[in-house]
Order: C-alpha cells, then structure tokens, then sequence
C-alpha cells in the first residue's frame, strides 16, 4: 500500500505547536495514510530541534537549514563570522549523530526578497555556502525562493550537481516554465495552492507539503495547518489534474522517495 509523505512541515517547532499537539497531529497523520514526515530546519538551533523530534519517532526525518531571513540583521562585515560558526557547529553535531540520524536534506535554504529589509547580499553569500555543504555531502536542498528568482537562478547556475525542491512555490507561470525547463527541481505544492490561481506543474516533478502550521488547505483555510491535511492536498490536485487519487498519492510518494532517498 502507498502511502502519502508530507515533505515539509515544522512539527518540532514548539513555538507552533505544543508537545502533546505535535504527538496528536502525527497519530491523525497517519490515520489519513500520512506515512513519512520531514521535519525542516530554518536555523541551527531549530535544525537540532527536528533532528530530536526525528530521531524520537518513527518515519520521521529532518533537514538542516538556516532560513535566508536569518542574515537580515547582520551587518555584511559579520556574515562570513556567522556563516563559518554555522558550518562548524553542523560539522560538530555530524560527529554526535549515528549514521541513522543524519539530515536527508539541506533546508531551508535560499533566498527572499519579500521585505525592504532583505539582506540580499548577505542572503546570496549564505546561500552559496549552505549549497556547497549540500553538494559536498551529496544531499538534496529544500529551497526557500520569494521574489528573488533572478538572482535564484544564478547561484544555482554555478551548483549543476544540486537537486532539490522548490518549496511552497508562488511566482508565475514563467518562473515555472524555467524551474522545469532549466533544473531538474521538483516544486513543492501545498494548502496555498487550493485557493489561489498558482501555476500547477506536471505530476512528475511534485512533491506534497504542508508548511505547518502556515498554509492549511480548504476547507481547514483559517485554522492551524497539520500533516494530516496532505490528504486533502492530493485529493484537490487529483482533481486540478483531472487525475485520481492513487495516481497522485503514488507518484507524489515516489518522486519525495526518490528525492530525499527515504
């Protein structure tokens, strides 16, 4: 039986969800075939809190990542300091952790633009570092891209080696058309894509994600997100690609399988 992977959510976060939450959100995960859960680091601290989460529970899986947003109050002068601590400390938690309980991904990582306040040269700079952890240890990314797909697809030019997903997708049409024409990317659908006019890509390049707590889907829209609703997700996109269930649950399955090698 196949079953559905949530491929992005932020359950180990207790500023989002409680403990006694985080136990009851996974037991109706899996009571709606919501098999597999990764667990996305946004900083190094956050990063060590999906790796505990993970390593508590079965089929539960982690990244290591620090958000683009993390360098927005650093001064320029101080980003390679911050960058190189980030890097020490990852290579100092890797010689702690058993071979079981290593990151399956790098991410979030990536760039965003969204606020004035956006560090972009600083973001850039710590984009190319973490993508050079990633290809040094041969493990897929988890992009975080907002309003930044420009200066996106120039870094990425200069890391051919590197696969990943682009998370929770939410540009044009265009940048759709480049990610599938110039990468090997999947892109990343979720709840947000039940209520808007986002570009749907082919079945073969998706994954399933939730985002949790952000982004819950229809009809749940309004209330607090969960891995559970990936059911709800697939069943929208079955029907936006006038496709069935299983074919989308298997396929969406297969390619985060593939992806992040669960």
């Amino acid at each position: 039986m196949i079953y559905l992977i949530d491929s992005h959510c932020h359950l180990h976060d207790r500023e989002f969800f409680s403990e006694k939450q985080a136990e009851e959100m996974l037991e109706r995960a899996h009571k709606k075939g919501v098999q597999k859960i990764i667990c996305i680091g946004t900083s190094h601290q956050d990063s060590l809190a999906a790796h505990d989460f993970a390593v508590a529970h079965d089929d539960v899986y982690w990244t290591y990542g620090v958000h683009p947003s993390e360098t927005d109050d650093l001064a320029s002068a101080s980003i390679s300091e911050y960058i190189s601590g980030v890097e020490n400390q990852l290579i100092l938690s890797k010689k702690i952790f058993s071979s079981t309980s290593l990151p399956v991904a790098i991410g979030e990582i990536g760039l965003d633009y969204h606020y004035e306040s956006s560090n972009r040269a600083s973001q850039i700079q710590l984009f190319e570092r973490m993508l050079q952890l990633a290809a040094k240890d041969d493990l897929p990314v988890s992009f975080h891209v907002r309003e930044a797909f420009e200066d996106f697809f120039g870094v990425i030019r200069n890391f051919p080696q590197v696969r990943g997903v682009i998370h929770s997708f939410t540009d044009s049409k265009k940048i759709l058309k480049r990610i599938l024409n110039e990468t090997d990317f999947y892109v990343g659908i979720n709840g947000l894509a039940t209520y808007s006019t986002l570009p749907t890509p082919p079945l073969d390049r998706i994954l399933l994600e939730t985002d949790a707590p952000f982004l819950a889907p229809m009809p749940y829209r309004g209330k607090i997100n969960e891995p559970s609703h990936i059911y709800e997700i697939a069943i929208w996109l079955a029907d936006k690609l006038n496709s069935d269930f299983d074919t989308v649950k298997n396929v969406s399955t297969q390619n985060a399988e593939k992806l992040f090698s669960l």
